[in-house]
C-alpha cells in the first residue's frame, strides 16, 4: 500500500513539474498548484495513515500512544494548504493582469520589460561620463 501512495505522489509531482515547464502561464500556475498538492500528500502520508486512535494524550499518560496519529504532519498540511491556496490565487491574479496588459499568456511573447532596456544602463553611463 505504501508503494501505491508513493506512486501517487510521484505521478502528481511529475505532472506538476511537466506543467511548470510549459510556455503558457496558466499551465505554469496549475503546475505549481499540483506540485503543492504533491508536497501536501507527501507530508500527510508521513503521519502514518494506519493509526487507529486520535492524537489525544489519555489521562495519566505523559506521551501519545504508539498507535496514535501524529498531529504534526496534520498541522503542517493544514498550513501548507492555506499557503498553497494563497500562492495560487496570487499567481492567477498576476496572470489575469498580465493577460489584460500584454494580451497573451504565452511566456515567450511576454517581452515588454526586455524592450525597455537595462535599468542599469543609465547608472553605468553616469559613472563613465
Amino acid at each position: 500500500m505504501t508503494f501505491l501512495y508513493a506512486a501517487t505522489v510521484a505521478i502528481v509531482a511529475g505532472a506538476g513539474i511537466y506543467m511548470i515547464l510549459a510556455r503558457n502561464v496558466m499551465r505554469i500556475v496549475m503546475g505549481v498548484a499540483l506540485l503543492a498538492a504533491a508536497a501536501n500528500l507527501l507530508i500527510f502520508l508521513s503521519g502514518r495513515l494506519v493509526s487507529v486512535s486520535p492524537p489525544i494524550i489519555p489521562d495519566g499518560a505523559e506521551t501519545l500512544a504508539e498507535t496514535a496519529a501524529n498531529p504534526l504532519p496534520q498541522a503542517l498540511v493544514l498550513t501548507a494548504i492555506v499557503i498553497g491556496f494563497a500562492l495560487t490565487a496570487f499567481a492567477v491574479a498576476l496572470a489575469v493582469k498580465a493577460y489584460r496588459s500584454l494580451g497573451t499568456l504565452d511566456a515567450g511573447a511576454m517581452h515588454d520589460a526586455e524592450d525597455l532596456g537595462s535599468p542599469f544602463a543609465a547608472a553605468i553611463d553616469t559613472k563613465q561620463g
